[in-house]
């Protein structure tokens, strides 16, 4: 019996690639993966054939293929681990810690406005210590498990 082989588009590679690292909570949804990767190929080939230039099919496609994806909640809990926590744990344990504690943190991005330059505001800084405190909090009354 052969294993049906699927094919993958670039977009859809690229657009994983990211959920993976930065967007975990979004890394399983296929529907989100398959409709927003098939936009940006069509806005890809439909700018193309409109005659333009390949370099602004290409901002144009991924402009579409990262939409509301350029502030990852994520990457700033695994930030915050890498730079207060790191001391306290394994290098290769601050990752998985990160996923971990991602759940306990995603209360505290509610208090906040998040938009895709969110990280270059005076806010992010609150956000960030408040991240710390809820880390600090969670590890004094669990331990480092």
């Amino acid at each position: 019996m052969m294993a049906e082989k699927k094919d993958l588009s670039y977009y859809e590679l690229r657009l994983r690639e990211l959920l993976i690292k930065s967007f975990p909570e979004l890394a399983g949804d296929k529907t989100f993966i398959t409709q927003r990767s098939n936009r940006a190929a069509n806005v890809y080939e439909e700018t193309f054939i409109a005659g333009n230039r390949i370099e602004q099919c290409n901002e144009i496609a991924n402009f579409i293929l990262f939409e509301g994806l350029h502030f990852s909640k994520f990457d700033t809990v695994f930030q915050v681990v890498s730079n207060e926590f790191d001391t306290i744990m394994a290098d290769e344990k601050l990752h998985p810690f990160a996923l971990k504690m991602f759940p306990v943190c995603e209360p505290v991005f509610s208090g906040y406005e998040l938009t895709d330059d969110f990280a270059y505001s005076h806010e992010f800084d609150l956000l960030y210590t408040e991240i710390t405190g809820t880390i600090a909090i969670w590890i004094a009354e669990n331990g480092l498990q």
